[in-house]
């Protein structure tokens, strides 16, 4: 079952997804599900404009790598 808000983030990897959470700010959280047995979250952010940063693509783009090695 896929969350309510979220979106794929294809710049980071493949499968990876984005959750938007809007609790008192906005946030997200870049994640990838593999396999449907578990769920890796790369990186978490408070989200201050309408298009993310280039530096919280790049911390999930290493975690990504670092999670292939």
């Amino acid at each position: 079952m896929d969350p309510f808000d979220w979106k794929p983030m294809p710049s980071i990897g493949v499968g990876t997804r984005e959750i938007r959470i809007r609790a008192g700010g906005n946030f997200r959280v870049i994640y990838l599900v593999t396999r449907n047995t578990a769920i890796y979250v790369l990186h978490a952010f408070h989200k201050k404009s309408q298009k993310t940063r280039l530096q919280d693509i790049k911390a999930s783009q290493k975690v990504l790598r670092e999670l292939g090695k």
